[in-house]
C-alpha cells in the first residue's frame, strides 16, 4: 500500500513503561485489580456470556445469548490483560488462558466468530449490520487479541482473531460486499491488528469501513430494503424519520471527510473519531485529521458537559444541536465519556496541543469515574448532573458495555501521562509515579511526587541516562492561570516558552535535576455559555480539574433554593475519612425561605422582596457522589 505517514508531533509512552504511585490513581488500579475485574468475570459467568461461547445453547434455553454479549467479555479480557502488565497475576492469566479457550473453541471453519450468529440466528449472519453488532463484536474481540498479546506474549486469541479478521475481509471490500458497522469499532481495532501484524490488509478493510460512510444511498438503506418488518424495526426507530431515510445515528450522513458537525450516538461516534485520526495518521490522509479537528471544535466547544459528559439525549444516546446541555436528564453515557478521553488522546499526539490534555483530563476525573462506584462493584451508564435522589448505580446491566470500558480505561491509565519525541519529553498529566521516556536515543527517568488533584504543587526529578540537551514539556491546564516553574531552584519564565498549552525547558539536563511546578487550586465558580439554556443564571463550583456537586445529605435545605453570592469565600478540607479522601468545599450562601408562602402557589413578584436566609453548603467530587444515603444532587447551582 502506497502511502505517506503523517508526523505526529509525539508518541504516547505505553503505561507498560510507567509506575502509577499517587492517592489517586493507585488506589482506582488496585480497586480495579482486586475487585471489579472479579466482579465482572462473575456477572459474565454468572449471566451466562462467558459459557456461551460452548455452543451449546438450544431453543427454549435461558438465557439466550444476545448478539452483543461477546463485545462484554471481550473487555473484560482487554482490562484484564492491561491488569497483568502492571500486576502480573498467574491465577488471573489461567482464568484468562480458560476464556479465551472457549472464545477460540467458538471459532467456526471459515474463521466467522459471533455465539449468536452461530447457535441463535445462524441464517441472519451479515444480514443486518445496521443494527446487529457482528462487525462491533468482532472489533472488541480484536482489540482484546491485541492487549492479551502484548500483555503475555501468547498468540492464541491474537491469531483466531487474524482468522477472523481474514474471514471478514474475504466478504467486504472493493469487489466484494458493501457494509459498514452500525456500530462503529471494528474500524480502530482493524488498525491496532495492522499495528502488531504488519499485516496491511486489516488496514486497507478499516479504510474500506471508514469510507463506506456517506453513500447515496446510503448502505444502511439499501440493507434496510431488504430486511422483514420485524428484523427492521430497530433500524427503523433510529435510521428513519417518518418516511424520510437519515443515518445520522450512526454518523452515515455524510463522507467521513466531509463531516464538521457530530450527530447521532456517541458512543458510535467516539469511536469511528478515534479510527478516522489512526487510519489518517497511518496512510497521510489529512482529510481525515482536518475533519477530526473540525468535529473536535463541534463537540468540545458546543456540545460537552463540564464534567466531560457527552450526549444529552437518552433517545438517540447521544447528540441532538449546539448547547442543548440539560442536567436532570443528561445521558452522558460513561462509555462515551472513555470515548471522548481515547479520541482526545489520539489528537494530543497529532498537533501537540495541551487543548486535548485539558479535555482529556476533564473527563478523567469527572464524568468517566463517575461511571464506578468507589468499591468498584456498581456502575452508572448515565451519568447526569442533577438528581432528585432516583438514580443510582448497579452491579450490572443487560447492556453492559460501560462497566468493562470504565474498567479497561483504569487499568492503563499509566498511558495516558507521557508522551516522548525525539528531542522532547512530554508531562500531559500530574500523577505521582515514575515514568520511562524516550528522547531520541536517550533514556529518561521522569519522577513525579504531588497529591494531585488535591494540591497543585508538583515535584519533578528528571533523570536521563547521561548529561543531555533536550527539552522537557509540562502541560499548564487551562484553569492554572497564575502557574509558577522552578527548575532546579530558579524561577523559569515559562510565559516566555508557553507554546499550545505545554511550557517547554531547553536545557542540559543532569541526572537528578529538578523541577518544581505550582499550580495553584483557587475555588472558581464556573458559568456556561449564554445559549446554553439549562444554565441560565447558574454556576458551578470547579477547584483544579474537579468538578463539585452538592448533595442532599450534606446541605440543610433543597438544593435548587440555594443562592450562591458569586463572591462569596470558600473553605477547602481535606476529609480523608470521607468518600475515599477527598476535598470538600464550603461556603456561606443563601437558601430561599418559604415561611410566608403558606397557602399561595402564585403571587406578584412586586408584592414582596424574595426572603433569603444564610446557610453554609457543603460540596463533594462529582465522580464520588451517590455513595451515602438517597438524596437530591445538583451541580449547577443559582447564583447572586
Amino acid at each position: 500500500m502506497s502511502r505517506q505517514d503523517i508526523k505526529t508531533k509525539m508518541q504516547a509512552v505505553s503505561f507498560s513503561q510507567v509506575t502509577v504511585e499517587d492517592s489517586f490513581w493507585k488506589p482506582r488500579m488496585t480497586v480495579n485489580r482486586e475487585r471489579t475485574i472479579p466482579h465482572q468475570y462473575q456477572e459474565c459467568k454468572q449471566t451466562g456470556r462467558i459459557d456461551a461461547f460452548d455452543l451449546n445453547w438450544q431453543p427454549g434455553m435461558e438465557p439466550m445469548p444476545h448478539y452483543f454479549w461477546d463485545s462484554d467479555v471481550a473487555k473484560w479480557i482487554e482490562a484484564a490483560s492491561y491488569s497483568l502488565v502492571t500486576h502480573p497475576d498467574p491465577k488471573l492469566e489461567a482464568l484468562l488462558d480458560e476464556v479465551i479457550a472457549k472464545i477460540v473453541s467458538a471459532q467456526q471453519p471459515d474463521g466467522y466468530l459471533n455465539v449468536y450468529f452461530t447457535v441463535v440466528e445462524p441464517e441472519k449472519r451479515w444480514k443486518n449490520l445496521g443494527m446487529w453488532h457482528e462487525l462491533y463484536c468482532a472489533g472488541h474481540l480484536i482489540e482484546a487479541a491485541v492487549a492479551h498479546y502484548e500483555a503475555t506474549g501468547k498468540r492464541t486469541l491474537l491469531d483466531a482473531m487474524c482468522r477472523y479478521a481474514d474471514y471478514i475481509d474475504s466478504v467486504f471490500g472493493p469487489g466484494k460486499r458493501d457494509g459498514a458497522p452500525g456500530h462503529q469499532e471494528i474500524e480502530l481495532a482493524l488498525v491496532k491488528l495492522y499495528r502488531v501484524t504488519g499485516n496491511e490488509r486489516y488496514l486497507a478493510l478499516s479504510m474500506f469501513f471508514l469510507y463506506q460512510r456517506g453513500q447515496k444511498p446510503s448502505v444502511f438503506e439499501r440493507e434496510l430494503a431488504h430486511l422483514s418488518e420485524e428484523d427492521a424495526r430497530l433500524n427503523r426507530h433510529f435510521f428513519c424519520q417518518g418516511d424520510t431515510f437519515d443515518s445520522r445515528y450512526c454518523q452515515d450522513h455524510l463522507p467521513v471527510r466531509e463531516q464538521r458537525e457530530v450527530t447521532g450516538h456517541a458512543v458510535r461516534a467516539m469511536y469511528m473519531y478515534c479510527a478516522m485520526v489512526d487510519v489518517g495518521i497511518e496512510t497521510g490522509d489529512e482529510a481525515l485529521i482536518e475533519a477530526s479537528r473540525r468535529l473536535w471544535e463541534n463537540v468540545c466547544r458546543r456540545r460537552m458537559y463540564i464534567t466531560g459528559g457527552i450526549g444529552p439525549s437518552r433517545d438517540n444516546e447521544g447528540f441532538t444541536v449546539d448547547y442543548d446541555l440539560p442536567n436532570e436528564t443528561a445521558y452522558a453515557e460513561t462509555c462515551a465519556a472513555v470515548g471522548l478521553i481515547f479520541w482526545n488522546h489520539r489528537l494530543l499526539h497529532i498537533d501537540g496541543d495541551g487543548r486535548y490534555a485539558d479535555e482529556m483530563e476533564r473527563a478523567l476525573y469527572n464524568g468517566s469515574i463517575s461511571g464506578i462506584s468507589l468499591d468498584g462493584e456498581k456502575f452508572f451508564y448515565v451519568n447526569p448532573l442533577a438528581s432528585k435522589g432516583n438514580h443510582h448505580r448497579q452491579s450490572w446491566f443487560g447492556c453492559a458495555c460501560c462497566p468493562p470500558n470504565i474498567s479497561r480505561l483504569i487499568a492503563s491509565i499509566g498511558g495516558y501521562i507521557y508522551s516522548e519525541s525525539a528531542d522532547t519529553a512530554y508531562v500531559n498529566l500530574y500523577v505521582a509515579g515514575e515514568g520511562n521516556v524516550r528522547v531520541g536515543d536517550l533514556n529518561v527517568k521522569l519522577s513525579q511526587r504531588s497529591n494531585y488533584p488535591w494540591d497543585g504543587d508538583i515535584k519533578l526529578v528528571v533523570a536521563p541516562e547521561r548529561a543531555a540537551e533536550f527539552t522537557l514539556a509540562l502541560r499548564i491546564p487551562s484553569w492554572a492561570r497564575s502557574a509558577q516553574v522552578r527548575v532546579r531552584g530558579r524561577i523559569w519564565d515559562h510565559h516566555k516558552t508557553l507554546e499550545s498549552g505545554y511550557v517547554k525547558i531547553h536545557r542540559l539536563w543532569w541526572p537528578g535535576d529538578v523541577v518544581e511546578l505550582y499550580l495553584p487550586m483557587p475555588v472558581e465558580l464556573v458559568e456556561s455559555h449564554p445559549a446554553v439554556a439549562a444554565n441560565a443564571g447558574v454556576v458551578a463550583i470547579q477547584r483544579g480539574p474537579v468538578v463539585y456537586c452538592l448533595e442532599a445529605v450534606d446541605n440543610p435545605v433543597p438544593l435548587h433554593r440555594i443562592v450562591v453570592p458569586t463572591d462569596t469565600e470558600f473553605a477547602v478540607k481535606f476529609e480523608p475519612d470521607l468518600l475515599g479522601g477527598v476535598v470538600t468545599v464550603s461556603a456561606e450562601a443563601f437558601a430561599v425561605d418559604d415561611g410566608d408562602w403558606e397557602g399561595t402557589l402564585y403571587r406578584a413578584k412586586s408584592d414582596t422582596a424574595e426572603k433569603r436566609v444564610p446557610v453554609t453548603i457543603k460540596a463533594i467530587p462529582y465522580y464520588a457522589w451517590d455513595h451515602r444515603e438517597p438524596g437530591e444532587m445538583r451541580v449547577w447551582l443559582r447564583s447572586c
